[in-house]
């Protein structure tokens, strides 16, 4: 730990000469009038200047050498404009790419929060170590991680918060501050799921865990069984470690449950983490085609059955972790596009919001890939929770076309789900785009109020800005 301690101590120390000018050249992004985009290609929005600093240094020069409002952004996958603002000074913080310090007998990592889980595995597998927490995808950047909260497989460990100790904010004034439970805990746990509201995060310390194999357990599930079975054959044994199940078109009643248990079994597959560059061709060929052909319902069983309940697999933890959101992206998002919505409800309500959401699917004829459950146990430090109590998570990843007709069609039916998960008893995730209601949003997250009072409080020129918070914050009734 020794680094990182002199690490904390140059933070605290750090001279501010540097914060004079708007830093090296290099770190700027030339381009004029710069729109910045996000993964779904649907939310363009021009920003007066783009940077892409490479420490925490240049972050202040830039706060201190600009005057207008800031957006931030990393790996651009959420979908709804959560990381620019109009005429904003917009920091991509994917020049922040660099691991701080490292303690592999201590289990722990720090890292600038441009750095993607990926990058952070090719260092800690050497050691046999595994990120504790992450998203089922290694492509995100962990700073984009931290403003949403993220989940992922990960059974019994709820969401990123829990595994990570510490986090370096930017604040508006140019401050640095080292934020974790014991210091600035207020503002630590509003971070989490702050979408960049607060200030630049800078540095994130993780947790990590030993890497392990793991084998794939495939079984179908009775929908009105599934919260029994993942009780008592998931949650209860300690050996499991990813967990998800998949519900299928167009019924979406037979839950998939899809298991990675710790084993010694021989490995089936020799790769400690999925190669980099990889041809994902076929994947989106067939994606391609169970949205597009005939009998695309059909054919997503035949793969799946081939792909999961036949073929026995045993793998490296860090290599299941190392998927690459490449095997998702379609060919072209000029025609149509991919995304994602997430719903959480309590458990108790599983059965009957999974009844509510298929037939809101089927009535407004989604084109649906499928949706993943996820699991999470409550969340009652962070300030705008997704999971106040024990929730499941339901995953929705559809396919739409690139028109403002086919948008205000999802609106529709996007509204309705709200409608339904809030009627639930639970809520709806923030990443994905600005469909609901202010009225919807105020109910999903009463604790947005509290939220805004603290940005009053330590951005009191509202200087950090996206269109997520642009829309919600204020909390006006109706939309």
């Amino acid at each position: 730990m020794t680094a990182n301690l002199s690490r904390r101590r140059f933070i605290e120390g750090a001279a501010v000469s540097s914060l004079a000018t708007f830093g090296p050249l290099s770190s700027r992004v030339a381009a004029k009038d710069p729109v910045i985009n996000d993964v779904s290609q649907l939310n363009p929005v021009r920003v007066a200047e783009e940077r892409r600093p490479r420490s925490t240094d240049e972050v202040r020069a830039g706060l201190r050498g600009w005057s207008g409002s800031v957006s931030v952004g990393g790996g651009r996958f959420s979908m709804g404009g959560q990381i620019a603002a109009p005429q904003s000074m917009h920091l991509d913080m994917r020049g922040m790419n660099q691991v701080s310090a490292f303690d592999a007998s201590g289990r722990m990592i720090r890292v600038q929060a441009g750095i993607t889980w990926r990058d952070i595995q090719d260092v800690v597998d050497r050691h046999d170590l595994s990120v504790k927490t992450m998203q089922s995808y290694s492509n995100f950047t962990v700073g984009g991680s931290v403003s949403v909260n993220c989940h992922g497989r990960y059974v019994g460990h709820g969401p990123l918060i829990n595994s990570v100790r510490a986090v370096q904010l930017v604040t508006a004034d140019s401050e640095v501050l080292e934020l974790s439970r014991s210091q600035h805990p207020e503002l630590f746990h509003a971070v989490f799921g702050g979408y960049g509201g607060l200030g630049v995060v800078t540095e994130v310390e993780l947790e990590l865990e030993p890497n392990s194999r793991i084998e794939r357990v495939v079984r179908d599930v009775q929908l009105e069984r599934y919260p029994a079975f993942f009780r008592e054959q998931v949650l209860s044994d300690a050996q499991v470690v990813l967990h998800n199940a998949d519900l299928s078109p167009p019924t979406f009643d037979t839950p998939r449950s899809i298991t990675w248990r710790q084993t010694d079994k021989p490995l089936t597959q020799h790769h400690r983490l999925i190669p980099r560059g990889v041809d994902y061709n076929l994947e989106k060929n067939a994606i391609w085609a169970l949205t597009e052909l005939p009998g695309g319902n059909r054919l997503r069983e035949k793969i799946a059955d081939r792909l999961l309940l036949k073929k026995r697999a045993v793998v490296w933890r860090n290599f299941e972790a190392s998927l690459d959101a490449a095997s998702l992206e379609p060919r072209t998002r000029k025609i149509s596009t991919y995304l994602l919505q997430e719903y959480f409800v309590p458990v108790e309500r599983f059965v009957r919001f999974a009844r509510d959401m298929a037939g809101i699917l089927k009535t407004h004829n989604v084109n649906a890939l499928n949706i993943s459950i996820r699991h999470s146990p409550a969340d009652t430090k962070t300030l705008l929770t997704w999971a106040p109590t024990e929730m499941f998570s339901f995953v929705l990843y559809y396919k739409q076309q690139n028109s403002e007709r086919a948008s205000a069609a999802v609106r529709v039916w996007t509204r309705e789900l709200i409608d339904a998960v809030l009627g639930n008893g639970g809520r709806y995730y923030l990443p994905y785009r600005l469909d609901a209601t202010r009225a919807q949003f105020g109910r999903a997250y009463p604790e947005a109020r509290a939220f805004a009072a603290l940005k009053a409080r330590v951005d009191p020129g509202n200087r950090f800005r996206n269109l997520l918070w642009g829309k919600y914050l204020s909390l006006r009734d109706g939309e």
